[in-house]
């Protein structure tokens, strides 16, 4: 091959490249774009970025440091920055746009899109009034943040970028809004949390908000997702303000992610209990038959009421198990959800996690006491419990009842008084028998006055023998008077009786 043609090759390949390297440099920037680069030095007042193009961009050293004056970035870092200024000097980038500027500067701030940053002075009607660039704007209250705002006064005196999105009259009618720019930031942050999290994935969030079926929770900027009550405590009766408050730091699970139904992001269902440890796996060493404590009513059923005698850890009182003292018909009626009981544990199964509790045992059987606390033939005072057709159910004490017959009633003297007694009234009555077999205790009104016994006072029956022998001898007249048919008969009966002899 000739010189002159390695010479015209050589032009060309070097054409190619010159025009490769313009289209693959980013030289077409314009204020007000968004620009990704690479940072490759640090100096004392300034940080160059690679931005692609020619010229390396300058971004001053204190926008990129934290509120403790420490640099947030280092050399090799990304950074997303706005053209705020192309010049000889080179690239200028900044987070936003500050300082003191003119209408002009606003202006371009509005035709770019570039963050201008302001600092909210105060709230006024329908917004805010925004200082910025020496100038005041308005800011809607519904563009101040990306949600909704309940204390307007909690903005006041704190400064952020904006967006400019409406420039009218000559700069006299300027409104900026905060929104737009997290807005951007939050579907950024959504579009790298679906492609990166999957559900099972533990994360930390901060608690945004509670409802009485559970709590919204953070994840990321723009991404929500919510904690069941269910889900967050083993704890079937706490309430999530019991458990968590708006503005905590929490480390969730993700359970689920499917997209909403009405198409805007995705429904994210987490759990808080899941990452705490089963309470079931320490009731064995914890509980033991026999023991008293204390628990909360949960809920109450037709059969019975559920405690819970530790967080997650619940057991049945059943309807028999309610009371020594009276016959429980309906649970709800002696005892509320949230109520404070004591109970006692009568029967533990960890493998099916069962617990049957007593309430009654818990307070003792007054029973027990009985043949101590009450003789018969002792008096006793009382309070009518209920009447009946067969006598008055009189309570003695807690748990123990006694019956006056409506026999004793009737025959004693005290029969009006006591024929009118009404439930809640006291009465004096006497133990006249206890049966602690059948749990029975008998009263009598205690009067001296005994019944009589007619039977004291009756011949004693003669016997069949007796009567026999007696009816088949002739009864015979021993009246000393012999004259008449009955005296002359009565002689000769007796001579005959001696010549037969």
């Amino acid at each position: 091959m000739s010189e002159q043609n390695l010479e015209a090759n050589g032009e060309e390949n070097f054409a190619e490249l010159f025009e490769a390297f313009q289209s693959e440099s980013n030289d077409n920037l314009q204020v007000g774009d968004l620009v990704k680069g690479t940072v490759i030095s640090v100096t004392k007042d300034s940080v160059f970025v690679d931005t692609g193009s020619k010229v390396d961009g300058i971004v001053n050293r204190d926008e990129l440091t934290d509120t403790e004056g420490e640099l947030t970035v280092k050399e090799g870092d990304a950074v997303e920055l706005y053209v705020i200024s192309i010049d000889s000097n080179g690239i200028s980038l900044s987070k936003a746009m500050s300082g003191a500027g003119g209408l002009n500067m606003l202006n371009d701030a509005y035709e770019s899109g570039l963050p201008v940053e302001g600092k909210v002075m105060e709230t006024c009607k329908g917004g805010f009034r925004v200082s910025m660039m020496h100038r005041k704007v308005f800011c809607p209250v519904s563009q101040i943040d990306a949600t909704f705002v309940e204390n307007p006064e909690q903005y006041v005196g704190e400064t952020h970028n904006f967006r400019v999105i409406k420039f009218e009259e000559g700069g006299r009618n300027i409104v900026v809004s905060r929104r737009a720019l997290l807005e951007i930031e939050q579907e950024k942050a959504r579009e790298k949390f679906i492609a990166e999290v999957e559900p099972g994935a533990v994360l930390e969030g901060k608690v945004t908000k509670l409802m009485a079926f559970g709590a919204f929770v953070e994840l990321v900027p723009g991404v929500e997702g919510m904690v069941h009550v269910s889900e967050l405590s083993w704890s079937r009766s706490a309430k999530p303000e019991d458990v968590v408050q708006p503005g905590d730091d929490i480390t969730v699970r993700i359970l689920a992610m499917e997209p909403r139904k009405d198409g805007k992001g995705l429904k994210i269902s987490l759990s808080l209990k899941q990452l705490q440890a089963d309470p079931w796996d320490e009731v064995g060493e914890k509980f033991n038959p026999g023991d008293k404590v204390t628990g909360t009513v949960a809920r109450c059923a037709d059969f019975g009421v559920f405690v819970e005698i530790a967080p997650g850890i619940e057991g049945l009182v059943h309807i028999s198990e309610m009371s020594y003292t009276k016959r429980v018909h309906k649970p709800r009626e002696e005892v509320t959800a949230g109520q404070e009981v004591s109970v006692m544990i009568k029967d533990l199964d960890l493998v099916k996690r069962r617990i049957a509790l007593s309430m009654k045992d818990s307070e003792g059987d007054p029973w027990l006491d009985v043949a101590e606390s009450f003789k018969v033939g002792t008096e006793v005072e009382g309070v009518v419990e209920n009447k009946a057709e067969f006598g008055v159910f009189v309570s003695l004490a807690p748990g123990i009842t006694g019956l006056l017959p409506m026999s004793r009633i009737t025959r004693s003297e005290r029969k009006n008084e006591l024929e009118t007694l009404t439930p809640g009234q006291k009465v004096k009555l006497t133990i006249e028998e206890i049966n602690l077999a059948d749990r029975k205790i008998t009263l009598s009104t205690g009067e001296a006055k005994e019944d009589i016994d007619w039977k004291k006072y009756a011949k004693p029956a003669a016997s069949k023998k007796s009567s026999q022998r007696k009816a088949a001898e002739p009864k015979v007249t021993t009246s000393g008077d012999s004259s008449g048919f009955g005296g002359l008969l009565g002689m000769k009966l007796q001579e005959a009786m001696k010549n037969k002899k």
